[in-house]
């Protein structure tokens, strides 16, 4: 089973490649480029890098939300376009859930945050006990101080990833000494979390219904937002 596996929903774009529950290779970029630019590019030479065709590919994963509304349609729509052509099955993952995956911490509690502008992140809550992750908050959008009133009353470390997390972490550590905030390489999406899960939604028997995957954006668009403003005003 080879998964190739796709991360766009923040700034930060990877791809990654893994074999068997084994992670063959992953390229990851922060540059500020457009995921359009070079989402795909990374792709075929991650698979050259690796000795691998597309003819090999068994699976195709994506980050289907939360995040950048444009970054995880961007991802959404490679994903889907990759397996519609290779007639291959398609896994949609949290991109919350697969932070936390990624972090691989043996034990506490890891607090994904992204950046949801409005004084909110999109946010779960996820604890890892002896390795085994189980989750404990849906993935949803909540007010910093919302959050701050969860997270006193835990015992254990929290880790905080995501690229909300030096918000979260400035903002709240104060009055949560708890808070753990990981160095800059463990902090952000990648895409080997999303091949993690992906991974493990195979071995539960899951289908993979590419046309059925949609992003999950929790909220709408401020465009949407503004527009549905307007209807209201109208009327």
């Amino acid at each position: 089973m080879l998964i190739l596996a796709f991360e766009t929903s923040a700034k930060a774009a990877s791809v990654a490649l893994l074999e068997d529950g084994r992670l063959l290779g992953e390229s990851y970029q922060n540059t500020g480029l457009t995921h359009s630019q070079t989402l795909l590019v990374m792709a075929e030479d991650l698979l050259k890098q690796c000795g691998k065709t597309v003819g090999d590919i068994t699976a195709v994963a994506v980050a289907e939300g939360p995040g950048s509304f444009t970054g995880v349609r961007i991802g959404v729509a490679a994903a889907k376009g990759f397996a519609w052509g290779g007639e291959l099955p398609c896994y949609g993952v949290s991109t919350l859930e697969a932070m936390a995956e990624s972090l691989g911490i043996y034990q506490g509690y890891v607090c994904p945050c992204m950046d949801a502008r409005r004084s909110q992140v999109y946010n779960s809550l996820f604890y890892v006990n002896q390795g085994n992750i189980q989750r404990l908050r849906e993935d949803r959008a909540i007010a910093l101080a919302d959050l701050a009133g969860e997270l006193k009353e835990l015992t254990e470390p929290v880790f905080l990833v995501g690229d909300g997390s030096a918000l979260a972490f400035r903002t709240l550590s104060v009055q949560i000494p708890k808070l753990v905030l990981p160095p800059e390489h463990r902090m952000h999406q990648r895409a080997a979390g999303v091949a993690i899960l992906a991974a493990k939604k195979i071995a539960a028997g899951e289908p993979g219904d590419g046309n059925a995957l949609t992003p999950n954006y929790l909220r709408l668009s401020q465009a949407e937002r503004e527009r549905m403003e307007k209807l209201k005003m109208e009327k």
